[in-house]
């Protein structure tokens, strides 16, 4: 056992090789300023994962509500609104998640609010929540 006190300690995975490493609060609050810009730039050029399209496939085959597909989105924090959000052309909201009990999650991308489309019987419900941005949990 390392008895040593040290500002990082290396993490190694089951075949020995390094897998990461892990930061003493102390040095953290040191290396912060430098390591946190460096972070932002490598999640903001990570390519976001595709739309869950094959699940808003799936709950179009199984539809049994009372009333047609919609492909109607809307914003209301920003007002921002689409007939239908799979046109290519002025997209202006991206599909984060769909599932076969009605609901669909989206996301603005005019403010990144996330908007939620509540499929129910007879009727469907939009609710907005608006962007906040990921505390600094680090």
């Amino acid at each position: 056992m390392n008895t040593t006190s040290t500002p990082l300690t290396k993490l190694y995975d089951q075949n020995n090789q390094l897998y990461g490493v892990l930061l003493s609060p102390e040095f953290w609050e040191e290396a912060k300023s430098v390591l946190m810009p460096l972070l932002e730039k490598r999640s903001a050029t990570q390519e976001e994962t595709p739309e869950p399209v094959k699940d808003w496939k799936m709950l179009l085959d199984y539809w049994d509500f009372q009333y047609p597909p919609d492909t109607r989105v809307e914003c209301e924090h920003c007002g921002n609104v689409t007939e239908d959000w799979m046109n290519p052309e002025g997209k202006t909201f991206r599909l984060k998640a769909a599932n076969l009990g009605g609901l669909v999650n989206f996301q603005c991308l005019n403010c990144s609010s996330r908007v939620i489309k509540r499929h129910f019987k007879d009727h469907y419900r939009f609710e907005c929540h608006p962007y906040t941005p990921k505390k600094d949990k680090l």
